[in-house]
């Protein structure tokens, strides 16, 4: 496992990050223990997971798992925003729920300090300057080492990092935004901001929830029973079959599929390694359901596509620059 720096931080990480969306839930303890230890042998010291995930049970697994580790060999990422209860200030990023957030997921994670608090999503009802005080008053008293922002749009991002700067604030130092080989409009805007900026991106769902996997294939009229893409179809998730089931995906997975033979690696592993390689991208957050999903995944690690590669797959995904995007990237080559 090679390691990065988290944007212009001096805080390295590694280049795969192990997210913690299921443990504790999906994923029993003893699996996401097995998971953690895994990562952990080849290397990983990254660790992303939300108060949100499990509604707390995914940071109580890490934290015991953590108790009996050197708590400074890890990186441990959390987020706060949405809700955790049923009462009036129960989300949000007032300064009331970032602080009695901060305070849940530290003792949930049996540690003294987060090292990077991110925001789970744009809140609309907050003023921002009272989010960002909050989160660098957190900073100043040592519970937070890093803060960064999930979910936000472009401007929403750029108007975080000046007000920030214009207060004296400390910044956001990495987004976790979706991006992968199927989702690829995250380029139009928010790594641009990103790659100026100085901010590491950990993507999620980098595998878009299974469809970059291996598991699909062209001719294909329905997702593989018990699979996650079944799930989100009966839940109307974003990764559900007839938001994919389109010849727009299955070029990419022709592509992804042909490159996976020629190189002699998983398709999963072409679609992280792919992502690995794209501007500002510090780790992609790995989501496995299990421990196989998690072995593969590692494989991504220790290799890169050429550059002929990694034109052959940014071409089968590109589906076009809407405008302004597209004049204003013609105009650049023009010059």
């Amino acid at each position: 496992m090679q390691y990065r720096f988290l944007g212009k931080t001096g805080l390295r990480v590694s280049e795969l990050c192990l997210g913690g969306m299921y443990f504790g839930k999906e994923s029993s303890e003893e699996e996401s223990r097995l998971f953690m230890d895994t990562f952990a042998d080849v290397g990983g010291n990254l660790i992303d997971t939300a108060d949100l995930y499990g509604m707390g049970s995914s940071e109580e697994v890490i934290g015991r798992w953590l108790k009996d580790k050197k708590r400074t060999d890890y990186i441990i990422a959390t987020k706060v925003r949405y809700p955790m209860g049923s009462g009036p200030n129960d989300a949000g990023l007032s300064r009331k729920h970032i602080l009695d957030g901060v305070e849940a997921s530290l003792r949930r994670l049996q540690t003294d300090y987060i090292d990077l608090y991110q925001v789970h999503c744009w809140d609309l009802s907050t003023p921002l300057e009272e989010t960002l005080s909050t989160l660098d008053t957190l900073v100043k008293s040592g519970k937070v080492r890093y803060i960064g922002a999930s979910q936000h749009t472009g401007w929403q991002l750029q108007k975080a990092i000046d007000v920030s700067r214009q207060m004296g604030w400390e910044p956001y130092v990495s987004l976790q935004p979706q991006y992968n080989l199927l989702t690829r409009a995250t380029e139009w805007e928010l790594v641009p901001v990103c790659v100026n900026e100085g901010l590491g991106i950990l993507p999620w769902s980098p595998l878009r929830g299974g469809w970059l996997s291996g598991k699909f294939r062209r001719g294909m009229t329905a997702p593989p029973a018990g699979s996650r893409v079944e799930a989100a179809t009966e839940k109307g998730r974003g990764e559900a079959w007839d938001n994919y089931n389109n010849e727009d995906t299955w070029r990419v997975i022709d592509a992804l599929i042909a490159m996976s033979e020629e190189v002699g690696k998983s398709p999963a592993q072409v679609s992280l390694n792919w992502l690995m390689q794209r501007p500002g991208v510090t780790a992609p957050i790995l989501g496995p359901r299990n421990f196989e999903q998690l072995r593969d995944s590692l494989g991504a690690s220790g290799w890169l596509l050429t550059p002929e590669q990694m034109a052959k797959l940014d071409e089968a995904s590109d589906t076009g620059v809407p405008s302004p995007y597209g004049e204003i990237l013609r105009g650049q080559r023009r010059r």
